[in-house]
């Protein structure tokens, strides 16, 4: 298998390679459109169609999708209408931009309506389950209360997937909400939005919620993953726990000569050295958004925590604008899949804990084996080379 290391790194330990064959490998580099991580060879695992139980796909912060026809969600609906088993699609969060879905008099409420009926369309035209996972932006602007966008969110899908669709947990509570999908698979979602709420609003859920604290949520937790059995456990939220991108704390030099851009894609404004305030400050935790903030952390510990005594298989988030998939420690593998709208993108860079990570649209797909075996393929998506799964590997 080829070294999987940055090539600055396999240059400076092995001597022995002759600068032709340093040359080549750096034109590899190069040719491998913008991906980081460790690569793996068998890029395409060979699966039995009959033998999968359950294939489950994550596709997150696809609030703003590109125009119908070729945008992550069409390639996302024709995979799901080919996928076998039982299909289940998990939206990670930010269903909705830029605030959600907004009051029926609100100015914006048609866009975000259209914005939202391509996901909930992609589910019902591919014959899937759906499930959304609230996310920041889904909580909705200043002027919604408690959780009156995430209801109105939750009865929009309702209605117009006809009941084939649903907001977990739900709405204004932090979960765990338990689906357990055939033999093999038990879905844990989670809001994690609602502790970041409790640092700048009120996010109390109402009596129907399972867990009213962070303490609750823990015990939850913990029983939710002792009781899976023989089921592999995938907890879907928002906000990843590690991240090699801007909320993980991860800037480059387009961050800080082009700050704006973070307000909308368009502002190309150059602000050198004034810029790099605006990084400096996330990476020291300003923005309760980003993993080096205060209530972020606090939110980490206790996940971390839950999860130390049975290590869900599968972490699985949005947030940050492009794919990643990293070892875990406190959950085995952790994915980040946020590359669902059009254009909107992050760049990433490699971590230690990296096995792939690429700034690029598309979406993860999960599938689990009637054998126990699962098997991870990323898609990534673009005008010119379609959909690709760009990486493949078995997790089981």
């Amino acid at each position: 298998m080829m070294d999987p290391r940055p090539l600055a790194m396999r240059i400076g330990r092995a001597e022995r390679i002759s600068v032709a064959a340093a040359v080549t490998a750096a034109w590899l580099a190069i040719a491998s459109c913008g991906s980081t991580g460790r690569q793996h060879a068998s890029a395409l695992l060979p699966t039995h169609d009959d033998s999968i139980e359950t294939t489950l796909f994550l596709v997150g912060d696809a609030g703003a999708p590109g125009p119908p026809g070729q945008s992550a969600l069409d390639a996302l609906r024709s995979a799901a209408k080919q996928a076998h088993g039982n299909v289940v699609i998990v939206f990670l969060g930010d269903n909705v931009y830029p605030d959600g879905l907004p009051d029926s008099l609100g100015a914006s409420r048609r866009e975000a309506e259209l914005r939202l009926a391509e996901s909930v369309d992609a589910v019902v035209g591919s014959k899937a389950r759906g499930i959304f996972v609230p996310g920041n932006h889904d909580w909705g602007s200043r002027a919604d209360t408690g959780a009156s966008a995430l209801r109105r969110q939750d009865r929009f899908i309702a209605r117009r997937s006809g009941g084939e669709a649903s907001m977990l947990p739900e709405p204004g509570c932090p979960g765990p909400h338990v689906v357990d999908i055939g033999e093999r698979l038990r879905l844990v979602a989670l809001d994690t939005e609602w502790w970041l709420q409790h640092a700048t609003r009120d996010a109390a859920g109402g009596p129907s919620c399972s867990a009213h604290s962070e303490r609750e949520v823990v015990t939850a937790l913990q029983s939710a993953l002792a009781g899976a059995g023989n089921r592999n456990v995938v907890v879907v939220a928002h906000h990843p726990l590690v991240s090699g991108a801007a909320h993980g704390g991860h800037f480059g030099w387009r961050e800080h000569v082009f700050p704006l851009r973070d307000v909308g894609d368009w502002l190309w404004v150059p602000l050198p050295v004034l810029g790099s305030a605006y990084p400096v400050l996330r990476a020291r935790g300003a923005w309760v958004e980003d993993v080096a903030n205060g209530a972020y952390r606090r939110m980490r510990l206790a996940l971390d925590s839950a999860f130390a005594q049975r290590p869900p298989l599968v972490y699985a988030s949005g947030h940050d604008h492009n794919l990643q998939v990293l070892d875990g420690t406190s959950a085995r593998h952790l994915l980040v899949s946020g590359a669902g709208s059009e254009g909107r993108l992050n760049r990433v860079s490699w971590l230690p804990s990296t096995r792939f990570a690429r700034e690029a649209n598309g979406f993860i797909r999960l599938e689990l084996a009637r054998d126990g075996r699962v098997r991870l393929g990323v898609l990534t998506v673009d005008r010119v080379r379609g959909t690709v799964e760009a990486y493949a590997i078995w997790l089981i």
